[in-house]
């Protein structure tokens, strides 16, 4: 095929994409059945983790918990099965590969192949790039971004053979913008937003179709991660809405989901605006928050 023929082509199929994108505005996206399905979220003893769970808990899947914190993941199962779900527990330290790869083999032998796996599992220091010690650095991607790695690794064969699954990751608008103080999470967070562009990319090159990927992207939650959060433009999000949103976008095959749908236009503008509005408009942000090592407000 010419080149003219394939430039041809690509015209009408961005036609058709934004007409298809048009039409999806006014009729809602149909949700894809899990009931069944075995559901592995990590870091789920808390937080977006845990809602998410019982999102999940809620439309009759098997779910497998991980957590660092064996309270808990165990109080996170106790909620699920009260609302009739099938829950396994089991204490993972993300940031050790062998540990992932140990239990992901007893979780396939034990429970089954997993059908649809969440990377939720993350850690912040907010400490200021100079006073961030190596450790803390180490720490940061070895959870927020490795894991993801040796998570996948170890289920994405199963999900390849029968060209059917579902990989999730939980990103953060850290992942696409620059914040004070966060330098390491952000590079992290930057990370998984590639992990899972990538991750798109080679399995629709490999023809497996089946194989859905999600990205969840928010501003600021109000889960506890990090604490009195606050800016002057963007919400702080409920966690409640923002494990809803995200269960309803695996639902839907969403591939990217950003939280509130408002950042996207600030996003597409940060590509044309010079450095200096940018500069100034981070500055009308405001964003705060304190972790308990450091407060991203200036110190008195």
């Amino acid at each position: 095929m010419s080149i003219i023929v394939e430039y041809i082509a690509l015209f009408f199929i961005a036609i058709y994409s934004y007409l298809e994108a048009l039409i999806k505005l006014f009729i809602p996206d149909r949700k894809k059945s899990v009931s069944g399905d075995i559901v592995l979220i990590t870091g789920s003893g808390h937080g977006i983790g845990r809602l998410t769970a019982l999102e999940f808990a809620k439309l009759e899947t098997i779910l497998v918990l991980w957590d660092i914190n064996k309270d808990g993941i165990e109080e996170t199962a106790e909620q699920c099965r009260k609302l009739g779900a099938k829950a396994f527990t089991y204490v993972v330290d993300c940031s050790k590969k062998d540990e992932i790869y140990a239990t992901a083999e007893k979780v396939k032998t034990t429970i089954g192949d997993v059908d649809i796996l969440i990377n939720n599992a993350g850690v912040v220091f907010g400490v200021e790039f100079l006073k961030l010690q190596d450790h803390q650095i180490e720490k940061t991607f070895e959870v927020n971004i490795l894991a993801h790695f040796w998570t996948t690794k170890s289920f994405l064969p199963a999900m390849i053979k029968k060209n059917r699954g579902h990989i999730a990751t939980v990103a953060s608008l850290c992942g696409h913008v620059g914040i004070t103080y966060l330098v390491d999470y952000c590079a992290s967070k930057f990370g998984a937003v590639g992990f899972h562009e990538c991750m798109t990319v080679e399995l629709a090159s490999l023809g497996k179709d089946g194989i859905k990927t999600t990205c969840l992207c928010p501003v600021f939650v109000n889960t506890g991660f990090v604490h009195n959060p606050s800016t002057r433009i963007w919400p702080v999000l409920k966690p409640e809405y923002v494990a809803k949103s995200f269960v309803d976008g695996i639902l839907t095959n969403k591939k990217m989901m950003l939280l509130p749908p408002s950042v996207n236009t600030f996003l597409t503008l940060s590509k044309f605006l010079p450095q200096r509005v940018i500069s100034k408009i981070n500055n009308i942000q405001d964003v705060q928050f304190n972790t308990k090592l450091r407060s991203a407000t200036k110190m008195e």
